[in-house]
């Protein structure tokens, strides 16, 4: 089992100034680790989450007609915009993609990543259903 400690938390701003976003609570349950992860005003469909060597990235991306709902809502200045945003997690390169679940809700995407002492036969799929 990893090691929380070795968790990074790598904070990687597409098109943000604070980096309040993306903030994480680890838990270990039951052998597991459970990440719960605030990712306020954005839906299921404009979250990515995919693991590449050992780095989990979660990636929360807005479509690109922002500007559009600008102009339509006749904003003069709008700062509270954020188009998106991406965090990277490395979990050791033991852990594969069927060790990890995730559920969007309420603006938390919950990761459950299992124990990987069961084995597991290569990394067929990098990205990871959000339910």
């Amino acid at each position: 089992m990893i090691e929380v400690e070795q968790i990074l938390n790598i904070y990687e701003p597409d098109n943000c100034i604070a980096p309040n976003y993306m903030k994480t609570d680890i838990k270990e349950r039951e052998g597991n680790y459970l990440l719960e992860i605030e990712i306020p005003g954005f839906i299921k469909e404009d979250i990515k989450a995919e693991l590449i060597e050992g780095v989990l990235s979660i990636i929360a991306k807005k479509p690109d007609n922002i500007e559009k709902e600008e102009n339509k809502d006749n904003y003069v200045r709008r700062e509270r915009t954020v188009s998106g945003f991406k965090r990277n997690y490395y979990v050791g390169k033991r852990i594969k993609h069927e060790h990890i679940t995730a559920a969007y809700r309420d603006g938390i995407l919950s990761i459950i990543i299992a124990n990987p002492d069961i084995s597991v036969d290569g990394e067929k799929q990098k990205l990871i259903n959000i339910h």
